[in-house]
């Protein structure tokens, strides 16, 4: 195991240890999927107690450990995030911003990645679930993505159509394994797709896998580092070739 992987689950052992002697809620930075996967493996082994995970809504990619559980504490967790809507100033004049524009603009900011959570851009505005200790440096300080002026305002929560699961997408597959869903839902070689997930660059639920021949669980949320992820919904029918229907949500 990589030195920063042992770092990490000795970091999350410590803050559960925290959590239980306490008696209080305690959080983690943000999560991505893998660094979920050796949270999984901490529990497993023993390192950590009853945790959560909140990332702002359902679906959410990158999320915080909760540390503790109300039947525990007698008391409901209150997670130190909140959400942020980041719109251009004059939208009509704006350019066409991107997931990694506002990523990018962040980063110049010289905010690390485990203060951030999801960021859902749509229509050209972005709706940001980051922790609370840095709203005020983001409302001063955040007002150009590349070169739109832009404004960074407080909100509740994003607007439905921000959260909303993708329309579901059919795809043709050899058969009910990790590499075949891979390459269907991105467009690649079964080659490739294996290449991706021998690398440990996908995640199953948040767990990484190297196993190409895994069979996703109806319902699994699936992960490639560098093409993004989608919802398993299930097999839909067969085809006159032998061959799978599935169908899938992808973000």
């Amino acid at each position: 195991m990589k030195q920063d992987d042992l770092i990490l689950k000795r970091h999350l052992a410590d803050l559960s240890k925290r959590a239980y002697m306490g008696g209080y809620y305690v959080y983690s930075d943000f999560l991505s999927p893998a660094e979920q996967s050796l949270l999984s493996e901490c529990q497993r082994e023993g390192l950590v107690g009853v945790y959560s995970l909140c990332g702002g809504y359902d679906g959410a990619e990158r999320r915080m450990a909760v540390f503790g559980c109300e039947s525990e504490f007698g008391y409901p967790p209150e997670v130190p995030a909140a959400w942020l809507e980041i719109a251009p100033v004059a939208k009509k004049f704006a350019e066409d911003l991107s997931h990694r524009d506002f990523l990018g603009a962040l980063m110049g900011l010289g905010i690390t990645r485990d203060l951030l959570g999801d960021i859902l851009v749509v229509d050209g505005e972005a709706f940001l679930f980051a922790t609370e200790s840095i709203h005020p440096y983001l409302l001063e300080n955040l007002d150009e993505v590349k070169h739109t002026k832009v404004s960074c305002t407080p909100i509740d929560a994003p607007p439905a159509v921000a959260v909303a699961l993708p329309d579901e997408a059919v795809f043709v597959v050899a058969g009910e394994r990790l590499d075949a869903f891979v390459a269907a839902v991105y467009k690649l070689s079964r080659s490739e797709s294996a290449s991706l997930i021998e690398k440990g660059l996908v995640a199953i639920d948040g767990k990484v896998t190297e196993k190409v021949s895994a069979t996703p669980r109806e319902g699994a949320m699936i992960s490639v580092r560098g093409y993004g992820r989608f919802l398993y919904v299930g097999i839909c029918g067969d085809t006159r070739k032998g061959k799978i229907r599935i169908t899938a949500r992808v973000y």
